[in-house]
């Protein structure tokens, strides 16, 4: 019996659903108060869902009872910076809580970690696993939750666990609507102005579930695997989606001065009206970094021909334009 946990959410919710296209019946668990999404909701009678929260060991326990395989999608996912704390403490506890009842109960665990917590390499190079977070000085609180998330799985690993990691860089696709990484799409659609010098890797949600149940049906562990598609720059990402919703692309460069006075501003307002608005200053400095990733190992190591980036745009696009 498989089980998924973030099935509410955009990886989780395809995950999900492409087991069961391939004729599984996964349990899926959510908190008490979170909605079935609607890419699921046809899938009722394939899909048994309990309410089991990461942090409630007990219930954790319960809902493992004859589970042979974990999908661990479920993360608490926030950039405003009050709330930092509170997502490094729900992610690194949640998944050692898993950790510790799949090493008990023998069930073999997926991982889902984050390009965020693989360090940077020198310029001019492709980032591979090889390269680690230690090593490159953050202060990003989600990168330290998914870096402290994945070394409890690690620890587990070392204590005999069966586990494998992945590590997508930026998840796009056709159901993620505004929120997430539908903001940068959003942006656009509605008449953003300006643009960064900066690049990062990008890849579609279903090749990423598809990465991940071609690596839990294999015998590998532990072991890490960017799951990449391909690195674009953020002048190229924003001017095909603008020829993607049929407006004018960004014309201007937000160059790093520009961004640092971005952040210190978006501070202050923060400060003074209690919520978190704008941009900050991890999100500010990484637009002008090229975060460039290479897909050498996952593509050897099961064969994935992963969808062009220019074709989930397109799809982005159409997708958010009839919704408007």
């Amino acid at each position: 019996m498989i089980l998924v946990t973030g099935a509410t959410g955009f990886l989780g919710g395809e995950v999900a659903k492409q087991l069961v296209a391939k004729g599984d019946k996964p349990v899926c668990i959510k908190r008490a108060s979170s909605v079935i999404p609607e890419v699921l909701k046809p899938f009722a009678g394939s899909i048994n869902w309990l309410d089991a929260d990461m942090l409630d060991v007990f219930a954790l326990e319960t809902a493992l009872q004859g589970v042979t395989q974990v999908y661990h999608c479920a993360a608490m996912v926030t950039f405003d910076p009050a709330k930092g704390k509170t997502m490094i403490k729900n992610n690194v506890e949640g998944t050692a809580n898993l950790v510790n009842l799949c090493d008990e109960l023998n069930i073999r665990l997926l991982h889902v970690s984050s390009v965020a917590a693989i360090g940077e390499a020198k310029p001019g190079l492709l980032i591979t696993e090889n390269n680690h977070l230690e090593d490159t000085h953050t202060k990003d609180a989600y990168a330290i939750s998914k870096y402290e998330s994945e070394m409890e799985v690690w620890r587990g690993i070392a204590e005999g666990l069966n586990a494998v990691i992945v590590n997508p860089s930026m998840i796009i696709g056709v159901n993620t609507g505004i929120k997430g990484t539908g903001q940068i799409f959003e942006k656009v659609r509605t008449g953003f102005k300006y643009y960064t010098k900066g690049s990062i890797g990008f890849v579609d949600v279903e090749d990423v579930a598809k990465s991940m149940i071609a690596l839990m049906n294999t015998d590998i562990q532990a072991e890490r695997f960017i799951i990449n598609a391909e690195n674009w720059n953020y002048k190229d990402l924003f001017a095909q989606t603008a020829q993607g919703f049929g407006i004018k692309a960004p014309q201007t460069e937000a160059t790093p001065g520009m961004l640092n006075w971005a952040w210190r501003l978006s501070s202050v307002w923060s400060f003074l009206t209690g919520r978190h608005v704008g941009i900050d200053k991890v999100s500010a400095q990484a637009a002008s970094k090229n975060l460039d990733y290479s897909n050498a190992k996952i593509i050897k190591t099961i064969g994935i021909e992963f969808k062009p980036i220019s074709q989930s745009i397109k799809e982005i696009c159409s997708t958010l334009s009839l919704k408007v």
